[in-house]
Parts: structure tokens; C-alpha cells; sequence
């Protein structure tokens, strides 16, 4: 069999990335990684591979990659399809028992079993979950209260079947992650009473990075990660150098869950949280295995 011949040059850029990582490699091995993923990288076909193999060829060298995932689009596209209007308040999904049978069809179901295939097709072994799953994610309902001028009182906003993460349950993921397997994770969550609760995919990412004491938690975004006023990218941020950047304004609307939900996850004993842009190929692998990274680094 006769060998192709390479060009020198691409030789030695390949040989400088694969020298460049290696120290990432030895230092990361073994650890847990958690990686929520949404936004621009499920619907584009390059950056769905693209994922899928870094997450293969993470847990082919040793980590121990889990990823959660959101759904909203998917979510939506289905209820329009069936005649229902979505409704939102405060970012939030308003989730009736018919919405919340939807997204228990999407998440768990459509969603959920795409990223397993693709992730499967690209060389893994992964099993798809939801966080009913062996009592994975233990959930709340959550409620919204909002100032009314015209009320003495706060104004108590009930969102239906939305919830919120109570208790992360390891003990199904630390089986898989012993078994080499890879656990990709719908963020639905039950209660007590056995009720079915939809939970923001940051918050679940978060949650279970901290119940699992992670090396990192990577929050897959739309944007290039937290700027300033100028639009300047910033990283390298301790807990207190993000709360002032709360603030004096720097920090508001959507990157405020992610942010909070950052904070929230070091503070239990993660070691460093990524806001990460979602929109570069192999974005995941750049954040893990360069000086550099592709977003923003936030640590306890």
C-alpha cells in the first residue's frame, strides 16, 4: 500500500497542535468535564460533527466527558406544528401539562436519541438519559415574583411545569462514567409526587457538574462569551470580578442565568466554568486543549 505524501509544512502544524496539548491531555485525564450544548451547534450539520468527535475523542484519551442538553427550537417548532403558541415570561417557557408532555417528547425522546446517534456514529458509547432516570434530577416547581405597583405585595407569576434542580442523584452517572460510557442528558426533572418538571439545560449542566465536583463546566453559547462595554472578550474572571461586573451593568439579561449559573457551580467545588462559543468548529476541544480557548473562563 503506497502512502500518500504530506506537505512538510501541514506536517509541523499538525505536530505543534499535538505538542500543544499534550500537557491538557496528562492534566485531564481522569477528570469530569460537563458540557451543555444548544444553541448554533445543533443545527448546523459541520458544528454537529464537529462536537460529536471532540466529545469522542475527549473520552477516548481518558476524560470523562457528560453532556446535557437544551431544545428550545426543537420545542417550539413542534408545538406550532400542533397549533399551540409558545408563550414566554422572563425567558422562562410557560409549560402547561399539554407543553410539558411536548417537551418530554422532544427532550427525551427526539433530541435526546440525535445526540446519541451522533455521537455513536462518530465512535462512542454513550446512553441517553432524562433526569427521571434513576432518580437523576430531584426538581422543585419554580415561580416567578415580580414587583406590581398597583399590589402591596409581590406579584407570585406561576409558570406551570417549570422547575427547578433540588438534588442531583450521581450514582447512575458514576456507573456509566466507570463503564466508559458516555451519559448525554435531557434537563427534565420529577418531583416528589412524581410530577414531570422542564428545567433550564444550564441549570441542570451546573447542578450536576457540582454534584460531580467536575474539573470543568462548558456552557455552549451563541455568542463569543461575556464582553465589556466595548465588546472586548473577557475571561480569566474570579467570583468577586463577576459580581462587579453584575454590577455596574456589564452583565444583564440572557447572560445572567448563564452567568449565575457559572457562579453557582464553582462555588460548589467545580474548578473552573467556560462560557463558550458554540459557533466554532470544535470549540469544545479549543476551550479544553489551548493557552487560549474560544470564550470565557470564570474561576472560584
Amino acid at each position: 500500500m503506497q502512502r500518500k505524501q504530506m506537505d512538510t509544512t501541514r506536517a509541523t502544524e499538525i505536530a505543534q497542535v499535538l505538542t500543544q496539548a499534550l500537557p491538557y491531555i496528562r492534566r485531564f485525564v481522569g477528570k469530569t468535564i460537563v458540557v451543555k450544548y444548544g444553541g448554533n451547534a445543533m443545527v448546523d450539520d459541520a458544528l454537529e460533527q464537529s462536537f460529536a468527535r471532540d466529545i469522542v475523542l475527549m473520552k477516548q484519551i481518558g476524560m470523562n466527558p457528560v453532556v446535557v442538553h437544551g431544545g428550545g427550537p426543537q420545542i417550539g417548532k413542534l408545538l406550532a406544528q400542533i397549533g399551540k403558541e409558545s408563550q414566554f415570561i422572563e425567558g422562562m417557557r410557560v409549560t402547561d401539562r399539554e407543553t410539558m408532555d411536548v417537551v418530554e417528547m422532544v427532550l427525551g425522546g427526539q433530541v435526546n436519541k440525535a445526540i446519541v446517534g451522533m455521537i455513536q456514529k462518530a465512535g462512542g458509547r454513550c446512553v441517553g438519559l432524562t433526569g427521571k432516570d434513576a432518580g437523576l434530577i430531584k426538581a422543585r416547581k419554580m415561580t416567578l415574583t415580580k414587583q406590581n405597583p398597583a399590589l402591596n405585595e409581590p406579584e407570585i407569576i406561576d409558570l406551570g411545569h417549570v422547575g427547578e434542580v433540588a438534588h442531583v442523584d450521581t450514582h447512575i452517572l458514576e456507573l456509566m462514567i466507570k463503564s466508559d460510557i458516555i451519559p448525554v442528558i435531557a434537563p427534565v426533572g420529577y418531583d416528589d409526587e412524581g410530577h414531570s418538571y422542564n428545567i433550564n439545560a444550564d441549570f441542570v449542566a451546573g447542578a450536576v457538574a457540582g454534584a460531580l465536583k467536575a474539573e470543568k463546566l462548558m456552557l455552549l453559547t451563541n455568542i463569543a462569551g461575556l464582553q465589556d462595554k466595548q465588546g472586548n472578550l473577557l475571561t480569566g474572571l474570579t467570583h468577586a470580578m463577576v459580581e462587579g461586573l453584575i454590577a455596574d451593568g456589564t452583565i444583564y439579561g440572557g447572560m445572567l442565568p448563564k452567568i449565575r449559573c457559572a457562579l453557582d457551580s464553582v462555588t460548589a467545588g467545580v474548578k473552573s466554568a467556560h462560557i463558550v462559543d458554540g459557533r466554532v468548529q470544535h470549540a469544545v476541544l479549543l476551550e479544553v486543549f489551548t493557552d487560549e480557548g474560544v470564550g470565557t473562563l470564570i474561576t472560584a
